[in-house]
């Protein structure tokens, strides 16, 4: 088979234009080199669906960031994804940030922003208790949001697949060549897919894609390590804002984000990289992230912390989104350099690239479906809907995840979705057991007992993520 497209990456970026090109008649493929959809950039970042003041006027960043926010409505309704309307507070403290921030002020109003204005201290101090007493100013940005990052992931992704697309996981792209009119993609040192046209979503490996079949890119990609605490789901209510502090040249800064499901994110710190892989905490990043937010707050209950984690950004050499065809090879499409605004921008830029960039007519799709439905969650069901549940399925009435009260139900569904998974940390992303305050301690050894019995895999080779990393090597204890 030849494919129209075939998309490289299914994280935020590569799922959207799936999602997008499945609005045509058109056959595409989704390779993704991880055992999962949406494990890199997306699966660690601050979930912000920014307002769009921070992007310099008229760039890409900008115009796609305002485009991106108010797209997100439209897939709240139409992909059942979780949106929380905390809007945001950009906090100045003191007369020299009161400038900057009037600044910011000016800038989103040029970028198109809507309902912004500039509070005193008193006015945001009843909105936000625990804002910090040293502010003096801040910007209210009422049109910013929160979501669950790879659950916009998945849900664009499995739209997309009902609606035609083909999606292949651990299917890593080693090798590019153009024949013809053709281009063949060598995956895992072996197979070949052929493609009349490519689009390189890649992340922070997008450089590395162009150059196995480009000479000269415009950008080079410049890993910055993102460090973040998560506070446990008693936080909730603590905060009620985004809280930014004015941003540098490194980035927004530590954040204070309220999470859809309760919890509360710090961070990020902001670290350039060699290693792109390189996704561990620090000791100085958690120092920084502490020092770094008392800019915002003037309490925050380390006391609830439940885990830590890091994420890479592909920042990139080239100032703005890089969203151009190839200038050596008409029909291979870059969309790189997609750090920050881009999980707010993504539904922007997958339009763009079909509407502005992808130089060929495509004819609609009629059948399009735009509707992606998901069962409510139980613990939210009301009585009745609960018994009725457990009536149609007992294993709803069996909690195996009690921090974030999940049922077996819930965890079956998650291993045979669409984009289903068996994997631990696969569950957790889809189902949230393993979530909560004990980190999967409860719960862990329940979830790999009904991986292996619904996939019926020995549970010595039911993997934690990535292939060939399975939870248990050998038994400990045996009978004499």
């Amino acid at each position: 088979m030849i494919y129209d497209y075939v998309i490289i990456g299914s994280g935020i970026i590569g799922s959207c234009v799936a999602r997008e090109l499945s609005k045509y008649q058109t056959k595409v493929l989704v390779l993704e080199k991880e055992n999962d959809a949406a494990n890199g950039q997306t699966i660690a970042n601050s979930a912000i669906i920014h307002s769009g003041h921070d992007p310099k006027e008229n760039t890409l960043k900008s115009k796609l960031c305002v485009e991106g926010n108010k797209m997100y409505d439209k897939m709240e309704s139409e992909l059942s994804i979780p949106l929380l309307r905390t809007g945001g507070f950009v906090v100045a403290r003191g007369a020299d940030e009161e400038k900057l921030l009037e600044s910011l002020y000016q800038r989103g109003l040029s970028n198109g922003v809507l309902d912004m204005s500039i509070l005193n201290f008193d006015e945001a101090k009843k909105l936000e208790p625990l804002l910090t007493k040293d502010a003096t100013k801040i910007l209210s940005l009422p049109s910013t949001k929160v979501t669950y990052p790879w659950e916009v992931a998945f849900a664009c992704l499995e739209n997309a697949i009902k609606n035609g697309v083909s999606f292949e996981k651990n299917s890593e792209v080693t090798g590019i060549k153009k024949v013809d009119d053709i281009f063949i993609l060598e995956i895992n040192y072996k197979t070949q897919v052929q493609a009349r046209n490519v689009i390189n979503a890649a992340g922070v490996f997008a450089d590395q894609i162009a150059y196995m079949i480009e000479k000269d890119i415009k950008y080079q990609i410049k890993p910055r390590k993102g460090e973040y605490l998560v506070l446990d789901r008693k936080a909730k209510n603590l905060y009620n804002h985004v809280l930014y502090a004015l941003p540098t040249s490194q980035g927004k800064g530590v954040l204070v984000v309220p999470q859809v499901h309760g919890n509360v994110l710090i961070g990020p710190t902001s670290s350039l990289l060699d290693d792109k892989s390189l996704v561990s905490n620090t000791s100085s990043g958690i120092k920084q992230i502490q020092t770094d937010v008392k800019r915002l707050v003037d309490h925050v209950p380390y006391e609830l912390n439940i885990r830590t984690f890091a994420g890479i950004r592909a920042s990139s050499t080239f100032e703005d989104f890089y969203i151009k065809e190839s200038i050596e090879y008409k029909g291979f499409y870059h969309v790189a350099g997609i750090d920050s605004p881009g999980l707010t921008a993504a539904p922007a830029i997958a339009k763009y690239l079909i509407e502005q960039v992808i130089s060929e007519k495509l004819i609609k799709n009629e059948n399009f479906d735009p509707i992606r439905l998901k069962k409510k969650t139980f613990y939210k069901m009301k009585d009745e809907e609960m018994k009725k549940a457990i009536q149609e399925n007992k294993a709803y009435g069996n909690i195996i995840c009690k921090c974030e009260k999940i049922t077996e139900a819930e965890i079956v569904d998650a291993i045979h979705s669409t984009i289903g998974n068996d994997t631990i940390k696969g569950i957790r992303k889809r189902a949230r057991a393993g979530s909560g305050l004990c980190q999967g301690g409860y719960c862990e050894g329940l979830v790999l007992k009904i991986i292996a019995r619904e996939t019926k895999q020995p549970l010595n080779q039911i993997n934690y993520y990535s292939l060939d990393t399975p939870i248990l090597v050998k038994e400990t204890k045996v009978k004499s």
